[in-house]
C-alpha cells in the first residue's frame, strides 16, 4: 500500500487538547492581569503559547478501533532528536492502541506538558491490516539565547534577570514573556514607580539553531508619593487619627526617613481594612469606607481621597456564660475583663475568649487549653443587638480532659535523648497543657544546642480515647566555641585561645568510639582559655554539669585560673619579670532550681578564693609592693529567667538576679590595730561585702522588633571603718564591659560612648547604677548565623562610697550596633556610640566611641 496522509482530528483528541488550551488561557488570564504600559514586540519569529492545540487539521470521524503500533516518524524537528520525542509520548511500537483512544490522547498531552513544544499534529501514515503507522507533526518552541536589560544599573539588571528566572536555554511562550513584564513592572511600582514602562523584543538569534534574544527596556520615570490623604464623612475619629491607623500608607512629611510615602496598592487595601479594624475598637462595628479615589497632582504626587460611614457607636450588653461546669462566671470574667456598657469592641471581646496568638495570651480557651481541656471550644456569639446595645454569649463545650500518651523527639542527633527529656515539661500521663508545651520550647531552645527557630511540637489528638500524641522536631546546631585571637597593644603582642565544649560528656572520656572529634552530647560544658602577652599570663579552666546525678536540675560548677603579671614601662616598653604579681584562684558551686514562687527561679551558691602573691610589685590601694593577700567569699545568688524562647534573641519574658558576695569579717574578731596596722598585715585576708541587682525585660513591639530594659545597682561595703573599703572587687563602669585580664575581682559594667574603665576612679568604684533601653531587630536568626540590629539609650555612673552618691547624676549616651553570633566564634559585635557628658575631671563630652565586642551579650 503506498504511502498516504490521511489528515486525523479524533473527537477526543479535540476535545482534550481543546480542555488543554481551555485551562491555559485560564491561567494565563490569571497573570496577565494590569499589563497597561506594557509593550511587547517580536521581530521576525512568532512566539507561541505553551500550549497551542492543533490547528488547520480536518475532523475524519470513524469508528472506534483497535491496531497494534507498528511504527512511529516524526517531522519538524530541530534539536531534539526522534527518538526524544518518542519517549516523551509515551507510546512504543508493538503496543495495542485504539483509534480514537486514550492513549493517543495521553501522549498528546504528555508532549504539551514537557512545554518544548508550540504544536502537536498526529497523522495516520499507513495501515497495514491490524498494524498502523503514525506520524507526528510537531513544531518545537524557541530556547532563549541572549539576554539583555538596559534602563537601569549593570547589577540592577542581573538582579531582575535572576529574579525573572530567564536563564538561557528557557523556552520562550507568550506566557514567559507577558510574566516577564508584569513582574519587572510590578517590581518598580513596590517601591513607587508608578509610572514604569517596559517594553520587550525578541528576535531569531541566527548563531543558534532555534534561539532567540531577549531585549528588555525600563523606563521607571520618576518616584510617586502621596501627598494629602484626605477622609470625608468622619466625625468620631479626626483625620490624623484615621491617616495613623495606616500603617503602610503615608502622606510626604518632611524628617520623616524611616517610613516612605510611596503608593502601594495591596498595602493601601490593607490600610483600608485596619481604618475598619480603628473603628471597631471604638464601638463603631458598622463602620465601612463607601468609596475612595486616586487623583494626580501636577508635580506628579497623589492624593487619596476616602469615604466612610462610621455608623453609630455600640456598648456591650449582657455578657453570659453557656456551658461551663469546670469555671464559674465569676472565675471566667475575671479573665474576661469586660463588663456591661463598656465601648463594644470586637478584636478585644475575640482576643479575652480565643487568643491573640502570643505565648502569654490571657483568655479563656487557653485557660482550659493549660488544665487538660485540648478539645474544647470556645465561641463568643453576639445575640441580640438591642439600640446601641450588644448581647454576647461565651458558649464553652468543655468536652473530657485529655491525658498525654506518648511524647516524642526527632532530629537529635548528636544531643543524647536524656538531656532533651530532661528539659521536656509534658510528660506522658499528665494532663495536656499548653502552656507546658510553650515552656518546653523555651527549655530546649535555652540549651544552646539546638536551632530555637526551628523546635517545632506536632500534636496528635486522639479523640477516640481522649488522648494526645507530642512530638517535638528539633534541629541541631553547633554549640562549641572556638576563640582565636592576635593582636598588638600596649607594646607587645597579644594572643589568646579559648576553647568552649558546650555539649561535653564526661562518661564518655575513656569511649575511643564517642571522639567525633571529642565525646559530646551529655549537655556539660568544658572550657579552657589562655592569653600571653610579654607582660602577662593568664589561664583558666571550668567545668558545669548541669544535671548532677541525672535526676533534678541542680548543676554544679568548677573553676581554677592563674595570671601572672609582670612590671611594665609604657614608656619604654621594658618588661621587668622580678617584679610580678601572681593570682591563684579557684571555685566551686552548686545552682538548683527551685519550684516557689515558681519553677523559672533559681538559687546558686558557691565558695571562691583567690591567693595574691606580691613581689616587688606595687598596686596603688596598698602601701606594701610584697606579700600575700588572701580572699576567701561565699557567693549567693537568687534569680529568675523566664526570657525566651531563643537565648540569642528572647522576644519575651525576663531576666533577674539579687546576689551577695561575702567574706568573714575577721576585723570583728581579732585584736588588731587597724589604724597603725601596715598594710601587709591588713589586707592578708580581704574582708567585705558586695550586694546587687541586675533585671531585663524583654517586650516584643511587634512580629520582629523587640525592646530590651535594663537596670543595674551594685555596692561594695566593709563591716570595719577602721578597715575600710576592700582594694579588690570593685565596680570599673565605662566603654564596652568587657573584661581585661585582672583577676582581681572587679566587675567591668559596660557603658557605652565612653571610654573602658574611665567612668570609676583610678582604684574602681564601691556603688554603681545603671539604666538602659535598647531595641533589636534581627536580621537572620539561622542556626549558620544569627544577626540583629540594635539602637540603644544608656545611662550610668560609679561612685566612691554613699557620701558620694547621686542615682540622677548619670552619664548619658545613645548609639547604634549590630550582633553577630556564629556557633563556633559565639557572639561577635560593633557599636558606634555617642557620649552626651564628660568624663570625670574633663570639661568636654566624650562625643563618639566605636566599640567592638567579643564572647559577650548586654
Amino acid at each position: 500500500m503506498n504511502k498516504f496522509r490521511i489528515a486525523l482530528l479524533l473527537f477526543a483528541i479535540i476535545f482534550s487538547a481543546n480542555s488543554l488550551k481551555a485551562q491555559e488561557k485560564q491561567e494565563n488570564n490569571k497573570k496577565n492581569v494590569d499589563i497597561e504600559d506594557t509593550e511587547v514586540k517580536q521581530d521576525s519569529i512568532e512566539v507561541k503559547q505553551d500550549t497551542i492545540v492543533p490547528t488547520n487539521l480536518k475532523s475524519v470521524f470513524v469508528k472506534e478501533s483497535s491496531y497494534e503500533l507498528g511504527g512511529m516518524t516524526v517531522k519538524g524537528l530541530k534539536k531534539f532528536e526522534e527518538q526524544t520525542v518518542k519517549v516523551f509520548s509515551g507510546l512504543k511500537v508493538g503496543q495495542e492502541i485504539k483509534i480514537p483512544g486514550d492513549k493517543l490522547t495521553s501522549a498528546i498531552k504528555k508532549l504539551y506538558e514537557t512545554k518544548q513544544f508550540s504544536n502537536v499534529e498526529v497523522y495516520v501514515a499507513k495501515i497495514d491490516g491490524p498494524v498502523i503507522y503514525l506520524e507526528f507533526d510537531v513544531e518545537e518552541l524557541p530556547q532563549l539565547n541572549n539576554i539583555k536589560i538596559t534602563g537601569v544599573k549593570e547589577s540592577k539588571a542581573k538582579e531582575l534577570q535572576k529574579d525573572a528566572e530567564l536563564k538561557k536555554g528557557a523556552m520562550v511562550t507568550d506566557n514567559l514573556v507577558v510574566t516577564t513584564s508584569n513582574y519587572i513592572k510590578k517590581k518598580y511600582q513596590e517601591k513607587g514607580f508608578l509610572k514604569t514602562k517596559v517594553t520587550l523584543d525578541t528576535k531569531k538569534d541566527t548563531s543558534e539553531v532555534n534561539a532567540v534574544d531577549m531585549f528588555v527596556h525600563i523606563d521607571k520615570g520618576n518616584k510617586v508619593k502621596i501627598k494629602n490623604i484626605t477622609f470625608e464623612g468622619n466625625d468620631a475619629f479626626s483625620g490624623k487619627k484615621l491617616r495613623k491607623a495606616m500603617k503602610n500608607t503615608k502622606k510626604k512629611m518632611p524628617g520623616r526617613f524611616w517610613k516612605g510615602s510611596k503608593y502601594i496598592e495591596a498595602d493601601f487595601k490593607e490600610d483600608l481594612e485596619s481604618i475598619i479594624d480603628a473603628y471597631s475598637e471604638k464601638g463603631h462595628r458598622d463602620a465601612q469606607i463607601v468609596d475612595h479615589s486616586l487623583t494626580w497632582n501636577d508635580d506628579n504626587t497623589l492624593n487619596l481621597n476616602l469615604k466612610v460611614e462610621e455608623g453609630k457607636k455600640y456598648l456591650f450588653g449582657d455578657i453570659k456564660f453557656i456551658g461551663n461546669s469546670k469555671y464559674t462566671d465569676e472565675q471566667l470574667q475575671r479573665v474576661l475583663r469586660i463588663e456591661k456598657g463598656d465601648t463594644y469592641n470586637g478584636k478585644v471581646l475575640k482576643e479575652r475568649v480565643t487568643g491573640d496568638g502570643s505565648p502569654d495570651s490571657e483568655d479563656i480557651a487557653t485557660v482550659y487549653q493549660n488544665n487538660g481541656y485540648l478539645f474544647s471550644r470556645v465561641l463568643p456569639v453576639e445575640t441580640r443587638v438591642n439600640n446601641d446595645s450588644i448581647d454576647v454569649e461565651i458558649r464553652i463545650y468543655e468536652d473530657q480532659q485529655t491525658k498525654i500518651r506518648k511524647v516524642t523527639v526527632n532530629g537529635n542527633d548528636r544531643t543524647n535523648d536524656h538531656v532533651v527529656f530532661r528539659e521536656i515539661a509534658t510528660k506522658p500521663g499528665y494532663l495536656y497543657s499548653k502552656a507546658d508545651i510553650i515552656r518546653t520550647i523555651r527549655e530546649i531552645g535555652q540549651l544552646g544546642f539546638f536551632d530555637a527557630e526551628a523546635i517545632t511540637p506536632d500534636i496528635k489528638p486522639n479523640h477516640t480515647d481522649k488522648t494526645v500524641d507530642i512530638d517535638y522536631t528539633v534541629a541541631e546546631k553547633g554549640s562549641s566555641q572556638i576563640e582565636l585571637q592576635g593582636g598588638y597593644g600596649g607594646g607587645s603582642f597579644i594572643g589568646t585561645l579559648g576553647l568552649s565544649f558546650n555539649n561535653f560528656s564526661t562518661r564518655n572520656i575513656f569511649n575511643k568510639k564517642a571522639y567525633k572529634p571529642l565525646p559530646m552530647g551529655d549537655g556539660q560544658t568544658l572550657s579552657l582559655r589562655l592569653q600571653k602577652s610579654r607582660y602577662y599570663t593568664t589561664s583558666s579552666f571550668s567545668f558545669t554539669e548541669p544535671w548532677l546525678g541525672g535526676k533534678k536540675p541542680r548543676s554544679l560548677s568548677f573553676s581554677v585560673y592563674n595570671s601572672k603579671q609582670f612590671r611594665y614601662d609604657y614608656y619604654t616598653n621594658n618588661v621587668d619579670k622580678s617584679q610580678r604579681l601572681n593570682i591563684v584562684g579557684a571555685s566551686i558551686g552548686l545552682g538548683q532550681r527551685l519550684k516557689w514562687p515558681d519553677n523559672y527561679f533559681t538559687l546558686s551558691q558557691s565558695i571562691s578564693y583567690q591567693l595574691y602573691d606580691l613581689k616587688n610589685y606595687p598596686i596603688s590601694t596598698f602601701s606594701f609592693s610584697t606579700g600575700e593577700s588572701n580572699n576567701l567569699a561565699y557567693n549567693i545568688t537568687l534569680g529568675r529567667s523566664s526570657a525566651g524562647p531563643n537565648p540569642i534573641f528572647p522576644k519575651s519574658g525576663s531576666d533577674f538576679s539579687i546576689g551577695a558576695k561575702v567574706t568573714f569579717p575577721y576585723s570583728l574578731f581579732n585584736d588588731k590595730d587597724y589604724e597603725n596596722i601596715e598594710d601587709q598585715d591588713k589586707y592578708r585576708w580581704l574582708e567585705y561585702y558586695k550586694a546587687s541587682f541586675k533585671g531585663k525585660w524583654y517586650t516584643s513591639l511587634s512580629n520582629k522588633v523587640v525592646l530590651m530594659s535594663n537596670a543595674e545597682f551594685g555596692f561594695l561595703g566593709h563591716y570595719n571603718k577602721k578597715l575600710g573599703d576592700s582594694p579588690f572587687e570593685r565596680f570599673f563602669v565605662g566603654g564596652d564591659g568587657m573584661a581585661q585580664f585582672q583577676l582581681d575581682g572587679r566587675e567591668t559594667i559596660a557603658l557605652r560612648g565612653y571610654e573602658n574603665g574611665r567612668l570609676s576612679s583610678i582604684a574602681g568604684g564601691t556603688i554603681y547604677n545603671k539604666f538602659q533601653m535598647e531595641l533589636r531587630y534581627p536580621i537572620t536568626l539561622k542556626p549558620s548565623a544569627s544577626i540583629y540590629a540594635l539602637g540603644f539609650l544608656e545611662a550610668g555612673n560609679s561612685y566612691d562610697g554613699f557620701s558620694n552618691f547621686n542615682p540622677f547624676k548619670m552619664k548619658r549616651s545613645a548609639g547604634l550596633g549590630l550582633r553577630i553570633f556564629m556557633p563556633a566564634f559565639g557572639l561577635l559585635g560593633i557599636d558606634f556610640a555617642h557620649g552626651f557628658d564628660p568624663l570625670p575631671g574633663e570639661t568636654t563630652k566624650s562625643g563618639w566611641q566605636t566599640h567592638f565586642i567579643i564572647g559577650q551579650q548586654f
